[in-house]
């Protein structure tokens, strides 16, 4: 089987759940680190439940072997989108159902998908799965140590103190989304491909570090009532949130919630904070959070117009622009790799953490939802949902492509996201500060 075959891609991403999985020690898999979420048993049967689902009912000769189950496991949480979850682990089956479940779902459709199927579905099925694989990472940072196995991952190169300061954008237009073409694949809310002009603006060169939202921290900015929305406030003062979920106070000192060991605060990494954190940083910063256009323009656009596949270029991902493909699972420093560097030297846009926009979550023009997925995007045109651009340590290579689209709502603090800052160009004299600093 040729490794570029649907199926073959399938197949490997099969391995990476499967190897995400095996780091859970075998009583720890009912737990549930993030309160928001399912326990992790419910995400074991929610990758096959989801495929099976999605595809069974298009190939030939396959029915369903466990309806109960294909309905318990369909669906996901919207996190913070209510109340929080309430059942218990004698609630879900037992753990060897469950893997019997998963493996002969997984037999089943291998047998259906041999003659081929459908391009489009395979890739939601494929990058479903990893974007789980994302989600089960950041929800097994939050586990208690001593629920994984560790695993050692790649050092971080040795950097200096990245240097604080803006780069001013010039006016320019940017193309968002990609348009319906045979072979391009897209979710549905990444369509249609339009135009918009952008004013020019000033964005950060790096990503607000730990280093810098220490001083946030420190300067009492969850105290100060002045810098949040009035939901936002009524969320950190009933939830009594005054720190980044990645932290805890040890002492007098900091230390960082890293996926298998507690560290001292690395100051360069980027800090990973929820929107509305974001949100109140930049109001204390004088500065503001970009545009999902502005943040494209930055990281896409060139002084001569042009769009880049990627921020540095044409070529694909490779070691020197970052960690890709599921490398690390900690963040590096903001200025580690300097030949990210998009045409107008901003850094880091990619693998180090999703970047926070100030954009609502809202369809492009000419949207249409998936017909065999209605929901997936749709049912977050709400209002409440903010644009994450880029990607994170964790996101699989195929998710860095230039259209993709992320999102959650302003509360949730769990995401490998973090942010950088804008205003209007060469403004930065009424800032309270002048970018980030360590």
């Amino acid at each position: 089987m040729s490794p570029s075959t649907p199926l073959a891609r399938l197949h490997a991403a099969r391995a990476e759940s499967d190897r995400l999985f095996r780091l859970v020690k075998p009583d720890a898999i009912y737990h549930r680190p993030i309160p928001e979420r399912h326990r992790i048993i419910f995400y074991l049967g929610h990758l096959e439940a989801f495929d099976w689902n999605l595809l069974y009912p298009r190939l030939a000769g396959l029915k369903s072997f466990d309806a109960a189950l294909d309905r318990l496991f369909a669906f996901g949480i919207d996190p913070v989108g209510g109340g929080l979850p309430s059942d218990r682990p004698a609630d879900w089956p037992p753990l060897a159902v469950v893997e019997r479940y998963a493996r002969r779902a997984r037999a089943e459709l291998d047998s259906g998908l041999a003659a081929g199927a459908d391009h489009v579905l395979m890739n939601v099925a494929i990058e479903h799965r990893m974007m789980h694989v994302e989600t089960l990472a950041y929800m097994l940072h939050q586990a208690p140590m001593d629920a994984k196995r560790p695993k050692v991952q790649t050092a971080v190169p040795e950097t200096a103190p990245p240097a604080c300061g803006m780069v001013d954008i010039p006016a320019g237009r940017v193309t968002l989304g990609i348009p319906r073409a045979a072979g391009n694949f897209g979710w549905d809310n990444e369509f249609q491909a339009h135009s918009v002009e952008v004013a020019s603006f000033a964005i950060d060169r790096y990503k607000v570090t730990n280093g810098d939202f220490l001083e946030f921290v420190r300067a009492g900015g969850y105290r100060d009532r002045g810098l949040w929305t009035e939901a936002d406030w009524a969320w950190i003062q009933r939830h009594g949130v005054e720190r980044p979920v990645f932290w805890r106070k040890q002492g007098d000192a900091w230390v960082y919630r890293g996926m298998f060991e507690e560290i001292p605060l690395p100051p360069h990494w980027p800090v990973y904070v929820s929107h509305a954190e974001a949100q109140a940083y930049a109001a204390w910063a004088g500065k503001r959070l970009p545009t999902e256009a502005e943040w494209h323009r930055a990281a896409y656009g060139a002084p001569d117009g042009e769009e880049r596949a990627f921020p540095w270029g044409r070529q694909a991902p490779r070691s020197e622009h970052g960690y890709f493909g599921l490398k690390r699972w900690d963040p590096s420093p903001v200025n580690a790799f300097p030949r990210s560097a998009s045409a107008f030297g901003v850094q880091g846009m990619l693998a180090n953490g999703w970047e926070w926009t100030s954009s609502l979550f809202e369809p492009f023009p000419g949207f249409e939802p998936f017909p065999f997925y209605p929901g997936y995007s749709a049912a977050f045109f709400d209002g409440l949902h903010y644009v994450m651009k880029g990607g994170s340590p964790r996101t699989a290579s195929s998710m860095l492509r230039r259209s993709f689209r992320n999102w959650f709502q302003a509360h949730y603090q769990y995401a490998y996201a973090g942010f950088r800052c804008a205003s209007r160009g060469r403004d930065t004299a009424l800032s309270r500060r002048t970018g980030p600093q360590s």
